[in-house]
């Protein structure tokens, strides 16, 4: 089953996922990188271009969402070093504290909570986040055009581009399209007819909508909406 709650950290989501049967349906892109916790492992997850489908047997896992464009300052590496990776905390951090954190969350009485205090730390020492490349976040998900996006931030394509690589770990166009793959399925899971949700998500029809949910999700929506995704 998963859960999440908002954070106390502003703009993320603690969250678990605790198996109810033999698989774990596909983690699919939504523009964040997350801090993980899984049986006595840190890792991250770098921002995802595809979906995810976790190996092994299911296990539980929980982990603190960061809003888009956040995780970088906090985590200290650029998000495309990450782009489609889960790595081991200890290959960014130094080896001792990632030590010492495990300890601390395997030894707490609610790991979640511990999990999601190392992130507010984290962020307490850390450069806030560029309110700039929020409002790309903010622009783009309104279905704001890139090209209208990056004039209206006073940013050139090329430097957009660059600065959008650093924070989401791809530039703007893909953002562009996994935000709106997001606005989709939330209004699929609401019930809305695919022929409505392609047109309120801001694709072209729903054939647009049907490739790109396939692209991005590797699987039709149909599918994917039957089959459960975090």
């Amino acid at each position: 089953m998963y859960t999440e709650r908002a954070s106390r950290l502003l703009g993320a989501v603690v969250w678990t996922n605790t198996p109810s049967g033999t698989t774990m349906g596909p983690v699919l892109p939504d523009g964040c990188m997350d801090l993980l916790w899984n049986e006595g492992r840190l890792l991250v997850a770098g921002p995802d271009t595809r979906a995810h489908v976790p190996e092994g047997a299911p296990t539980t896992w929980a982990g603190v969402r960061f809003h888009p464009g956040t995780a970088p300052g906090l985590l200290g590496v650029p998000a495309h070093e990450l782009r489609d990776r889960r790595v081991e905390l200890a290959d960014l951090w130094p080896a001792a504290e990632v030590r010492r954190l495990r300890g601390r969350i395997e030894a707490a009485a609610d790991p979640v909570t511990t999990l999601e205090d190392v992130a507010l730390e984290r962020a307490a020492d850390a450069e806030p986040p560029d309110p700039l490349l929020l409002r790309v976040v903010t622009a783009l998900d309104a279905g704001r055009p890139v090209a209208a996006t990056a004039a209206e931030l006073g940013l050139g394509a090329r430097q957009l581009h660059r600065r959008c690589l650093t924070a989401f770990g791809y530039g703007p166009k893909t953002l562009a399209r996994i935000l709106r793959l997001r606005r989709a399925l939330a209004l699929a899971r609401d019930g809305v007819a695919f022929a409505d949700t392609a047109v309120r998500a801001g694709f072209a029809d729903q054939a647009h909508l049907a490739r790109d949910v396939k692209e991005l999700a590797g699987m039709p929506l149909g599918e994917l909406l039957g089959r459960g995704s975090g």
